[in-house]
């Protein structure tokens, strides 16, 4: 599967999430751009991430309280080539992996800490 291939699946996997959230979170998931990345960058790994990370969200969460700092825009960066990686080229396990990882992602815009996730299945 190419770059291209890949880069479309993963479009389309987040798409259809996206549609089956519950009703009143879709507006919220719609405000936070979704990247597609090969892998992380310079600066996400001199932050202290592993270089095989899935996916990462940056930015202030929903709800936060302005503290007089400009709040950072939201996003959520999905790392193709590690998700691809990751689940051994197969499409199928691809696609879940997106999905898994896009609604963890989601979730720490939402303001949901790791135990918060692990209790949703997103961990």
């Amino acid at each position: 599967m190419t770059r291209a291939d890949r880069i479309l699946l993963a479009e389309k996997t987040v798409a259809a999430t996206v549609r089956r959230l519950p009703a009143d979170l879709r507006p919220l998931a719609h405000a936070v751009p979704v990247l597609f990345e090969t892998t992380p960058k310079d600066d996400v790994l001199a932050e202290g991430f592993e270089p095989d990370i899935l996916g990462l969200f940056s930015g202030s969460a929903h709800g936060t309280e302005f503290d007089g700092s400009p709040p950072a825009p939201p996003r959520i960066l999905l790392y193709l080539d590690n998700l691809w990686d990751y689940t051994e080229g197969e499409p199928e396990a691809f696609r879940e992996e997106v999905r898994l990882t896009y609604l963890h992602e989601l979730g720490h815009y939402f303001g949901w800490d790791e135990d918060e996730l692990e209790a949703r299945g997103l961990e």
